[in-house]
């Protein structure tokens, strides 16, 4: 049913925690199975410089949340924003069709703790353009 990707990202998740004082900060919950996501970004010359996320849900919701966080860590905020769900599942081996949402909220809240970034920092290039 899961991958060894999925597998290994819900058994040895990488970046959970908080960040104190983030640059960008989301939660999220999903809709469909009450799922909750926490991220916080650090932004430093517009790229991610550190990322941690607290995650409540099943095993595909922490393994989208960990490969979300792995594939922007350290990206340029241009590329962190192109993350889609499709991106994640397809990281982590797919999904199974009932857990599709799991990754969507994985890329919804890192999309709304980007879009926290510039709201709290107009200076930015993104705010600027």
């Amino acid at each position: 049913m899961y991958s060894e990707t999925l597998i290994d990202h819900f058994q040895n998740p990488r970046n959970v925690g908080v960040i104190a004082d983030p640059d960008g900060y989301a939660k999220i919950d999903s809709p469909v199975c009450g799922d909750l996501m926490e991220i916080y970004i650090k932004v430093e010359d517009d790229e991610i410089a550190d990322v941690k996320y607290r995650t409540f849900g099943c095993a595909a919701a922490i393994a989208s949340s960990s490969m979300a966080t792995e594939m922007i860590l350290g990206q340029p905020l241009e590329v962190a924003e192109e993350l889609t769900d499709a991106k994640v599942a397809e990281a982590l081996g797919g999904l199974p069709e009932a857990k599709v949402h799991c990754s969507v909220l994985a890329a919804s809240a890192l999309h709304a703790a980007i879009q926290d970034y510039y709201a709290k920092h107009p200076q930015s290039a993104k705010a600027e353009a």
